[in-house]
Formats: C-alpha cells, sequence, structure tokens
C-alpha cells in the first residue's frame, strides 16, 4: 500500500514508521520541512499512486478544515482522505459532504495510543462506507496493536470520532478517580509509602490498568510530583462527551465531574490534578506546567 501522511508530530512521526516497519510505502509532509519528505501537499498527492489514500493527523478544528479543504482541490474521484486526529464528529459529516462533491470518500478514524503507540500499537476507532474503509485497511492492519484487537468499524462517517470522544471522557473519569485516591494517600501520615501502595495494585486487583502503570511511572521519576504543577488542561473530548450525554439525557456524572474538576484546577494547586497532569504527560506527551 502506498498513503501519504499530513503532520507528523508526536502521533504522527511513529505512526508513519509504523506504517513503515509494515512494508507500507508512506510520503509524508509537515509545516516543519525537516520532518516531511515532500515540500508540499500537492507534491505529497503526485507522489501517490490511484487510488490516493491521504491521512490526516493535524490538530482538530481549523488546521483540519483547512487540510481537508486544500485537498479537496488536490484529490479526484475514488481518492480517500482519512481524519485521525481528534476532530468533533459533528465535523466529520460537513468534511463528508464537501469531498463527495468531487467523488472523494472521507474515513474518520479515532486513535489511541500516545506516545507508545510505535512500539505497542494503536487502537483505532473507524467510521465510514465499508468500501472507502477498504482503501485504507492495510494501514489498518500496520497500525492496530495485533492481528486480533484494537480495531473496530464503529459505523458510518463520524462513528469511529464519536466513540473515541466516549473513549476519552471514561479516561478523564478514570485519572480523576486514580488522582483522588493518591491524594488521599498522600494526605494521611498512615501510608508510609504511597508510590509503592500504587505498585501494589498493578498486578491481581480490579483496578489495575495502563493508566495505573503510567501513574507508578510518574510516582518513581518524580516522588511527590513536586515538579508538576497541579494544572491539567482539556483538549475537547471530555468536553464533547457531556455535551452529547446532555443532548441524549444520558447521565454521565463521573465525567461531568472529572471536566469540572480540571477547570478547578486552573485556579488552585491539587495533588489530585499533578497526578493526572503526570498521567496525561505519560501517555500522550502533553506538556505540564512546572512548578
Amino acid at each position: 500500500m502506498d498513503i501519504g501522511l499530513v503532520g507528523l508530530g508526536k502521533m504522527g512521526g511513529n505512526m508513519r514508521e509504523r506504517m513503515r516497519r509494515s512494508g507500507i510505502e508512506v510520503v509524508g509532509y509537515d509545516r516543519n520541512p525537516q520532518l516531511g519528505d515532500v515540500a508540499s501537499l500537492g507534491a505529497l498527492v503526485d507522489a501517490l499512486p490511484s487510488p490516493r489514500v491521504v491521512w490526516v493527523m493535524v490538530p482538530a478544528g481549523d488546521p483540519t478544515h483547512e487540510t481537508v479543504a486544500q485537498l479537496r482541490d488536490l484529490l479526484g474521484e475514488g481518492d480517500v482522505v482519512v481524519d485521525g486526529g481528534n476532530s468533533r464528529w459533528t465535523d466529520d459529516l460537513r468534511h463528508a459532504a464537501e469531498l463527495a462533491e468531487k467523488g472523494i470518500g472521507f474515513v474518520d478514524c479515532g486513535v489511541s495510543g500516545g506516545v507508545w503507540g510505535l512500539e505497542e500499537g494503536y487502537a483505532l476507532m473507524v467510521g465510514g462506507s465499508p468500501d472507502d474503509i477498504a482503501k485504507v485497511a492495510p494501514a489498518f492492519e500496520a497500525l492496530r496493536p495485533s492481528p486480533t484487537t484494537g480495531y473496530v468499524r464503529a459505523g458510518g462517517v463520524g462513528a469511529g470520532h464519536f466513540a473515541k470522544m466516549v473513549h476519552n471522557g471514561i479516561e478523564y473519569a478514570m485519572m480523576q478517580a486514580y488522582a483522588e485516591g493518591y491524594e488521599l494517600l498522600d494526605k494521611v501520615d498512615l501510608v508510609e509509602d504511597v508510590t509503592e501502595v500504587f505498585a501494589s495494585w498493578r498486578e491481581g486487583t480490579v483496578v489495575r490498568s495502563w493508566l495505573l502503570d503510567l501513574l507508578v511511572k510518574a510516582l518513581e521519576d518524580d516522588p511527590g510530583l513536586t515538579n508538576i504543577r497541579g494544572y491539567a488542561e482539556d483538549s475537547g473530548e471530555g468536553r464533547w462527551t457531556v455535551e452529547a450525554a446532555i443532548d441524549n439525557a444520558v447521565p454521565t456524572p463521573a465525567i461531568a465531574a472529572s471536566l469540572f474538576a480540571r477547570f478547578v484546577s486552573r485556579q488552585d494547586d491539587s495533588p489530585s490534578m499533578k497526578a493526572v497532569a503526570a498521567m496525561r504527560n505519560q501517555f500522550g506527551g502533553h506538556a505540564v506546567k512546572s512548578e
């Protein structure tokens, strides 16, 4: 398979390498010329055989809108655009309609794996028509964690990003629970080694998870999280999950509370938000604010 990849940052660069390791010919473009294989989107499109598949990995919102608009002018009938960023699912409907006017297919793909995806693989939640998805299938197979896990066609256009949105909403709530537990354990004098307590939960308990592993690693790297300010950003998906829950009258109190807790972190420095910030940095390379 040949594929174009737009955006070679923390996620995109590793995705390019993982696909290449599986024998896929990847042509990458990035605004930073030191990262890209070609100097422009036009050169990327020209380097691909038909039907051309271009995977977009740029920030959601205007950067994605602008990239899709440019590709609409460069691609033709039978080609496919994949949006693998964290776009809102409603944007997918807009992009699919715009591209369909020229006979260009559209696939939305929620990607989870962060900076660890190169070695561990990526969980992929995909939306689009079966025909369009089939043109991208070798890339999905190369990126997924194993031949039997980590990939799902969630439904039509928008379903992939909607599923990833809910995934991230759940992630918010899980991180908040770990973080609050960390603060309580750290607060009392009774517990002598909080890091070791968390480490003991990594096997055999019902709360074991990759997020727990990452929190333990963060605590081992920085005991007490003294170098991190208790300030946690929200990148959008948590808000969108709560908004979708309101629109559909689905109660999501844990997810909503975890979102509001991040807002509180911007007013007060709290130990639990240090833990949330540390986990976000561990799995996604998200920036943290130093003390």
